[in-house]
């Protein structure tokens, strides 16, 4: 997978949601807003660098923990699939592919990658979904961010799992989500 962030940004609703989850925590508050000093985040919609946001995340999972991770994920998600309703890429009734496809075209919208990377669908059925993780985002953030959107279709118990994995050397991070 191409990690590099050169000319990748992300819009600052994004950091925004990091620094409001950690706001009455002045012990992680002041290193993460200290990470964004330069920042235009007057407006969500702002283009920020995706190096910064990725090294929160990556700062988060390693000072604060992997469980913090998801939960930033879902708070992410929520973010996204707001934005995917208001944009009308989706309704509130989506189904679970529905909003998969929204949000690889919101992930489109909301980053600017000269690479045009994001998310792909891989594989889809009646209770199950495959996305393939393309962008350099934050690998564990993805389980909670996957599972929240997930969620807010209606279905029953959403799990998301690796199907593949970069850290055991696959090429890319593909997320198998099923439901009941």
């Amino acid at each position: 997978m191409d990690q590099s962030t050169e000319n990748v940004t992300l819009a600052a609703a994004f950091v925004l949601d990091i620094l409001n989850m950690y706001k009455d925590k002045p012990e992680y508050y002041a290193h993460l807003s200290k990470m964004t000093e330069g920042m235009n985040l007057t407006n969500p919609m702002n283009q920020v660098s995706m190096e910064v946001y990725n090294n929160m995340c990556h700062w988060i999972e390693s000072q604060i923990g992997q469980a913090n991770t998801r939960i930033l994920g879902r708070k992410i998600g929520n973010t996204a699939f707001q934005a995917m309703v208001s944009n009308k890429l989706i309704t509130e009734k989506a189904t679970p592919l529905q909003a998969m496809q929204g949000l690889a075209t919101v992930a489109g919208a909301m980053i600017k990658d000269p690479k045009k990377r994001g998310w792909e669908i891989v594989e889809s059925g009646p209770k199950h979904i495959i996305m393939r993780r393309t962008q350099t985002f934050n690998s564990t953030l993805q389980f909670g961010l996957l599972d929240e959107i997930v969620r807010k279709t209606g279905v029953l118990s959403p799990k998301v799992e690796y199907a593949k994995s970069v850290l055991r050397g696959d090429e890319f991070d593909e997320y198998k989500i099923t439901w009941l």
